[in-house]
C-alpha cells in the first residue's frame, strides 16, 4: 500500500479515483505546524532556529496520516507544486519522523500543475525528493513574518490602542494606500482649456481635429491656462481657413496579452467581474481541485498559484487547434507565440493559469458550474485562447489641418483609426484601470492633402488637472507586483487584512485609508523606517 498526502480533502478524492487500488489518500488539511504567538519562537542568536507547534485540529490528523504510514510500503508527498506546497511536505515529513514510523520506508515528493488523470499518473512516474532549497525560501520569508510582525505588533498595541497589527507585506502595502491618500490631499488643481474644431471635408462628412500648434510653436495639454488666451484662440479660428496639410495612414499591430498569472487574473477579475482578490482566488481554487462532470470529478484549470507565463507545447497546440475550429484558419498564426515575464523576482516554476482542456468550451461546461465559477472559467479560457491568436492588423491616421486667420497660422490635428483585421480583438480586449479617453476610436472620412475644409463650430473647454486616482484593488496588487512587493499568493489574504484591521475600506471599489490606517503608518514611518520601506 501506498500513502499519498494532498492538502485538500476535495483533491484526496478525486486522486484516488485516478489511482485507484494500491494507494491511500490522505489531506492534511493546508499547513499543520506553525510558530506559536509567543516570544522565543524564533532565535536570532541560535542561527534562527524555529520552534514549531501542531494546533489542536491537526494533531488529529497527523495521527491518522500516522497509523496509515506505518503499514504501508512507500509515502507519496504531492502538496501543491509551490513553495508553500513544498513547505507543507517538509512540515508532515518532519512530524512523521518525530512520530518515528518513517523508518525504512520510500519517501517521494511529486507534483502535478492541473488535477487530471493523466497529469497524476505522468507525475507518479517523475518522483524527486523534497526540495531543501525551496523549503529554506520558506523558512526565512517566515522566520521574517515572524521577526517583523511579532516585533512591531506589540509596540504598536502599546502605544497606538485600537491598531491591531503591523506586518512585512501588510505594512509596505498599507503605506502604498497611504501615501496615495497623501498626494491626493496635497494635489493642487490646475485650470487649462482645449480647443476643438469641428470641421466638414470636401464632401461634407463631418470629423474634428485638436488644437495642437500656432505661430511656428507646439501647443501641448495644460499649455493653455487661461480663460482669456482660449478665447482669444477661439476668436481667430471662427474666422480662419481651414485646409488639409497632410494625411499619413501607417499600419498598426496589436499583439494579444500573455495568459493569465495569479496577479493579472485578480487585476482582470477585479476590472471585469467586480470580484475581489480573495474571492477569485477561494472560486480558482475550485476550478483547480475540479468540479463534477459527467459524474467524473475534473480539474478545469491548472494550478493557480504560479507567476509564470509559458504554457505547455501541448496547450498551445491544442489552444491553435481550437481557435481554427472555432474562428478559422485566418486566426491561426504561423507560429505559436512565446512569452517573457516582466515581474521582478519571477519565480517561473509554473505554467501560466490556464484550461486543462483548451476543448472544453465555456458554453459547453457553464451548466455544470454555479454562475461565479462559470464566468471566472470562461475569462481564463478567453484570454487563454486569445494569446495565442493572430495580431489585430489596425490602420491609424493622422490628419494635419492648417487654419490661416488673419497673419496667424494654428495648427489642428485629427487622430483616428480603422480595425483591418480584427484578430484576437474578435475573442478578447483587456479592461483598463482608469479608463482614458480614447482619441483613436474614431474612424475618419477620406480626404486629401491640399482639400479645403469648412467650419461646423469652434469649441473651448475648460478643464482641471485631477489628482492621481485611489488604488482599487487591481491596480494595487498592479503596483505590488511592479515593486517586487509580496508573492503572487499573498496578495488576495493582505488586501483581505488591511480591511479586517479596519486599516483601509472600499468605497466606489477605491481602497481609502481609515484614520487608524494611517495612524499606523505615520507611526512605523517616524520609528520603524527600514521595515515599511
Amino acid at each position: 500500500m501506498n500513502v499519498v498526502i494532498v492538502e485538500s480533502p476535495a483533491k484526496a478524492k478525486t486522486i484516488n479515483k485516478y489511482l485507484g487500488r494500491g494507494y491511500e489518500v490522505l489531506a492534511s488539511f493546508g499547513h499543520v505546524r506553525d510558530l506559536p504567538a509567543k516570544d522565543g519562537s524564533v532565535e536570532p542568536d541560535a542561527d534562527f532556529a524555529m520552534k514549531w507547534e501542531v494546533d489542536g485540529k491537526s494533531a488529529k490528523r497527523l495521527s491518522d496520516i500516522a497509523s496509515a504510514v506505518k503499514g504501508a510500503d512507500k509515502v507519496i508527498l504531492a502538496t501543491d507544486p509551490d513553495r508553500e506546497g513544498e513547505a507543507i511536505s517538509w512540515h508532515v515529513l518532519e512530524v512523521l519522523r518525530n512520530k518515528k514510523v518513517l523508518k525504512d520506508k520510500k519517501i517521494e515528493r511529486v507534483v502535478f500543475n492541473a488535477i487530471t488523470k493523466d497529469a497524476i499518473l505522468d507525475a507518479m512516474k517523475h518522483p524527486r525528493e523534497v526540495d531543501a532549497a525551496l523549503v529554506e525560501a520558506y523558512l526565512a520569508r517566515r522566520a521574517l513574518d515572524y521577526l517583523v510582525g511579532f516585533n512591531l505588533s506589540p509596540v504598536l498595541w502599546r502605544k497606538l490602542p485600537g491598531a491591531r497589527s503591523a506586518g512585512r507585506v501588510q505594512s509596505v502595502a498599507l503605506r502604498l494606500v497611504c501615501d496615495r491618500e497623501l498626494e491626493i490631499e496635497k494635489f493642487v488643481a490646475r485650470e487649462y482649456w482645449s480647443l476643438v474644431a469641428h470641421l466638414k471635408t470636401k464632401a461634407g462628412a463631418p470629423f474634428s481635429a485638436r488644437l495642437v500648434g500656432a505661430d511656428g510653436r507646439k501647443i501641448n495639454r495644460l499649455d493653455i491656462g487661461a480663460g482669456a488666451e482660449a478665447e482669444a484662440f477661439k476668436k481667430a479660428l471662427e474666422t480662419a481657413t481651414f485646409t488639409v496639410k497632410s494625411v499619413e495612414a501607417k499600419p498598426a499591430r496589436r499583439n494579444p496579452s500573455a495568459p493569465f498569472t495569479t496577479s493579472t487574473l485578480q487585476q482582470e477579475a477585479s476590472r471585469k467581474l467586480g470580484l475581489a482578490p480573495a474571492r477569485t482566488m477561494q472560486i480558482a481554487q475550485r476550478l483547480y481541485e475540479g468540479v463534477d462532470i459527467d459524474g467524473e470529478t475534473v480539474g478545469l484549470i491548472t494550478y493557480m498559484r504560479t507567476d509564470g507565463v509559458d504554457m505547455a507545447p501541448e496547450a498551445v497546440a491544442a489552444a491553435r487547434k481550437v481557435i481554427g475550429q472555432e474562428y478559422g484558419a485566418d486566426y491561426v498564426p504561423q507560429a505559436p507565440r512565446k512569452y517573457q515575464v516582466k515581474a521582478k523576482n519571477a519565480q517561473e516554476a509554473h505554467e501560466a493559469i490556464r484550461p486543462t482542456d483548451m476543448a472544453r468550451l465555456p458554453r459547453r461546461v457553464a451548466q455544470m458550474l454555479d454562475p461565479e465559477q462559470a464566468r471566472l472559467y470562461e475569462l481564463i479560457w478567453i484570454r487563454t485562447i486569445a494569446s495565442q491568436m493572430e495580431s489585430a492588423e489596425l490602420e491609424r491616421t493622422t490628419v494635419e489641418i492648417e487654419a490661416k486667420a488673419g497673419g496667424r497660422t494654428i495648427d489642428l490635428r485629427a487622430t483616428g483609426q480603422v480595425v483591418r483585421f480584427d484578430g484576437f480583438l474578435k475573442l478578447y480586449q483587456e479592461g483598463k484601470d482608469d479608463e482614458g479617453d480614447d482619441e483613436d476610436g474614431n474612424r475618419l472620412p477620406p480626404m486629401a492633402a491640399g482639400e479645403p475644409c469648412t467650419r461646423e463650430k469652434i469649441e473651448a473647454t475648460q478643464h482641471f488637472t485631477e489628482p492621481p486616482p485611489r488604488f482599487t484593488e487591481a491596480t494595487l496588487v498592479k503596483r505590488m507586483e511592479e515593486l517586487g512587493i509580496g508573492r503572487p499568493s499573498t496578495y488576495a489574504s493582505t488586501l483581505a487584512v488591511l480591511r479586517d484591521r479596519d486599516y483601509v475600506k472600499i468605497d466606489k471599489k477605491r481602497l481609502v485609508p481609515e484614520d487608524k490606517g494611517r495612524l499606523v503608518v505615520a507611526f512605523l514611518e517616524s520609528f520603524f523606517q527600514r521595515y515599511v520601506e
